[in-house]
């Protein structure tokens, strides 16, 4: 039983440009690449479907033709709606841009470039059970160097967030799921670029943004290193 998870929409966050890794996959969208044999995008829509979500909108931006013709309008059960950007406007921008087609609050988020392995129904629960604004699945690393850095208390009220390059050592790091409400992101400002990893989510701080620890396996396929490790991560 998913516990309320089908009523939920979820966005994955698929336009970036992918410049890091056109080294290896010049030709295609980076959520279009093969990982271990599929599509990474299809890796993150049957995380979505095991969860038992039903409505999935996928902003699109770079070679957004691709995703589109490749993903199809519905897998696995879910309808797959698309949400263009007439430019790029980053990933809080493309989720503001996304908005008439997110009918839920909160919608669950996801990185297109980025997997993490965690309960979704679990992360659910805490989130309501938090009176959360917006929950954010954190992974602890050995080096944070490489992704935004999260501190939070005991109750998991994020009480930092510093973006990649400004923190090493051993931390928490942003996993790239989040459970966003709509006021949040009704506040974002709409038609220019804004990114969720650096203006708003230190902007959110102290106004019920809420970490969710998960041990599970993490990664992401951002530069052709991570790239070649991510084959190996699926069976």
């Amino acid at each position: 039983m998913s516990d309320g998870l089908h009523n939920i929409t979820a966005a994955i966050l698929a336009g970036g440009q992918g410049t890091r890794l056109r080294a290896v996959v010049a030709d295609r969208q980076k959520v279009v690449a093969s990982v271990a044999g599929r599509p990474f995008l299809m890796r993150l829509l049957d995380q979505l479907a095991d969860a038992g979500l039903r409505r999935v909108v996928i902003c699109t931006g770079y070679k957004a033709g691709q995703v589109a013709e490749m993903a199809g309008n519905e897998y696995r059960g879910m309808s797959l709606r698309y949400s263009p950007e007439p430019g790029p406007l980053g990933t809080a921008g493309a989720l503001r841009n996304a908005l008439p087609l997110l009918e839920s609050d909160p919608v669950l988020t996801m990185n297109g470039d980025s997997y993490c392995e965690t309960d979704l129904v679990a992360f659910w629960k805490a989130h309501r059970e938090r009176h959360a604004s917006g929950s954010m699945v954190v992974r602890e690393v050995a080096d944070t160097s490489q992704s935004g850095r999260v501190s939070f208390d005991q109750s998991g009220a994020i009480g930092s967030f510093v973006e990649k390059g400004a923190s090493a050592g051993p931390g928490w790091i942003n996993a790239g799921i989040y459970l966003l409400g709509r006021a949040l992101l009704e506040g974002i400002p709409a038609e220019r670029p804004v990114s969720l990893e650096r203006e708003t989510f230190p902007a959110w701080i102290g106004r019920g943004l809420c970490a969710f620890p998960t041990a599970g396996k993490f990664l992401d396929i951002g530069t052709p290193e991570s790239y070649a490790a991510a084959q190996k991560m699926f069976p």
